[in-house]
């Protein structure tokens, strides 16, 4: 079936082009190239939506293997695809972890008929403890290229280093989300006047600045590809600039959420605002909108950790890290488009993570199409995710994907 999505506004990295018509024969996107449409062409009317190719989440956990009460992996695409993502890396902190191939099987086995595109990244270490390497080499055989610790910082250097080392065999990349765990420990939230104000014990900037710095000093001497994942502080920007302008294969990603809230909406304990890294402060966000405007940062992520509903129904410092930001994922990017502007955002949900996973675009073959001004209840009832641990539940929201395609598939049409 062949559909033409008329009068449909592209996003580019430059522009926003102005409405046109673009054609969808089933593999490929395309310009039209004449005014009236074919006899056996659906057509869509697209009028006031904008749309651009597919967009990649970098980051967002599945419960599956082991944990599904957190999140499956059918639905992790549904939330993927009210998020506006037709590809995604997964973490791989499941229960077992994704550390042989015997999970990559059972990931690749149960997400192939799914309409999200799913990377698959694999542990560095066996059940993250740091100590003894994975078969990384066996599993890259098994067609894995993205190795990581997901939600663990891996803090052991010399395993960091082995790594970048083990990685450069097959040009792999490798994941951190990096934070001292010491400078860290016990940490709650932010370290600063709102942290001192509540009584909580905070995860200082430091944490994140000398684990970062460490890394890089890593990369200098091994070499390889690295990749650091929610950066959240000022200090980590700059050590990352610099290693940029001087040349090391580094890149960087920022939670959407990290540039919406601060470490001052924690003021009443909601525990739904408990991330890491934590919110920092207004300063700590200024920078990072300046770090995607130059280009430091390459790439935006969800940061996607469902809970179930009593894990963060509990006191503040015993509630679990993570907040479920797929299904809001659009309205967040409303919210700072006039901020940030939509090129620049599409931008860093399609070249910047494509290239991060090594992918060069050839064909145009994904697209997410988006209503920037419809209103919608973010409710039980529309939630596509299993875990509503998202400080905008029950609230209006403004902004709601429409169509998608992937892979030849088509979603949206039957609305």
């Amino acid at each position: 079936m062949t559909v033409r999505f008329q009068s449909l506004k592209i996003i580019t990295e430059k522009e926003i082009l102005p409405a046109a018509d673009y054609v969808f024969d089933g593999k490929t996107i395309t310009a039209a190239t004449t005014q009236s449409p074919g006899k056996d062409e659906k057509l869509v009317d697209c009028k006031g939506l904008l749309g651009s190719k597919g967009w990649t989440d970098l980051r967002c956990f599945s419960g599956e293997p082991g944990q599904e009460y957190r999140e499956t992996l059918e639905s992790l695409a549904n939330a993927l695809m009210q998020g506006g993502m037709t590809a995604a890396v997964l973490l791989p902190n499941s229960t077992p972890p994704i550390q042989s191939k015997s999970e990559v099987a059972y990931l690749k086995n149960h997400s192939d008929l799914l309409f999200p595109t799913f990377h698959i990244q694999a542990a560095v270490t066996k059940d993250f403890e740091g100590k003894e390497l994975t078969e990384m080499l066996d599993l890259n055989q098994y067609g894995v290229n993205l190795f990581g610790e997901g939600m663990v910082s891996l803090s052991h250097s010399d395993r960091m280093m082995k790594a970048l080392q083990y990685l450069q065999k097959f040009n792999g990349v490798l994941f951190d989300q990096s934070q001292d765990p010491m400078l860290a420990l016990f940490g709650q939230m932010h370290e600063g006047v709102s942290s001192t104000m509540l009584g909580l014990k905070g995860i200082p900037d430091l944490a994140e600045e000398v684990a970062v710095q460490k890394n890089l000093e890593i990369l200098r001497y091994t070499g390889g590809r690295l990749h650091f994942q929610t950066v959240s502080t000022n200090g980590a920007l700059e050590h990352i600039r610099k290693a940029k302008q001087e040349g090391l294969a580094v890149t960087a990603d920022v939670s959407i959420y990290q540039l919406l809230f601060t470490d001052d909406d924690l003021l009443d304990f909601d525990t739904r605002l408990k991330v890491l890294p934590p919110f920092r402060g207004k300063t700590q966000q200024e920078a990072l909108i300046d770090a995607l405007k130059d280009g430091t940062i390459d790439a935006l992520v969800s940061n996607h950790i469902p809970h179930e509903l009593d894990a963060k129904n509990m006191e503040f410092d015993h509630a679990p890290f993570g907040m479920a930001g797929l299904p809001t994922f659009i309205p967040a990017l409303v919210k700072l488009s006039d901020k940030l502007t939509y090129p620049l955002l599409i931008d860093k949900l399609t070249n910047g993570p494509q290239a991060i996973l090594g992918n060069q675009a050839n064909e145009w073959d994904s697209l997410t199409v988006f209503d920037p001004n419809e209103e919608w209840m973010f409710d039980e009832k529309s939630n596509a995710s299993l875990a509503a641990n998202n400080p905008y539940f029950n609230q209006s929201q403004k902004g709601k994907v429409k169509y998608l395609i992937n892979q030849g598939k088509i979603e949206g049409l039957n609305e």
